[in-house]
């Protein structure tokens, strides 16, 4: 069993930053995706951006290329999406995923049913 626990969110004005944390426990994986996914009211959850777990490469949707970074610290078991220059159709509810199924080196994971774990979610709120 795996459990993702975030932290962070809230509400921010456009062109602001904001920090969300993804913390795993349960078990100990060393080549894992982690991924981070949002889903605003009546729209279906949107993949993010994914980083591999043991190299560490990352992969963004072209809408937040150059704004979000997801990053992770191994030590910690944590994954981060750090958010700067926020607009308000970044407003969505985060989720982090984990995927800890075999993943072929240098596959994109971009799709909710390739995860196994989900954490809890957090609002995000980008006023204009």
């Amino acid at each position: 069993q795996v459990q993702l626990v975030q932290s962070g969110g809230g509400l921010v004005q456009a062109g602001g930053s904001l920090r969300l944390s993804c913390a795993a426990s349960g078990r100990t994986f060393s080549s894992t995706t982690m991924a981070w996914f949002r889903q605003a009211p009546g729209k279906e959850r949107e993949f993010v951006a994914a980083i591999s777990w043991s190299r560490g490469s990352t992969y963004y949707v072209d809408s937040v290329k150059g704004r979000f970074t997801i990053s992770r610290d191994n030590a910690k078991n944590t994954v981060y999406l750090q958010m700067n220059s926020l607009k308000p159709e970044d407003t969505a509810a985060y989720h982090c995923a984990a995927r800890i199924r075999w993943s072929l080196p240098g596959r994109h994971y971009r799709e909710a049913d390739e995860y196994d774990y989900w954490g809890q979610g957090t609002q995000v709120t980008v006023s204009s």
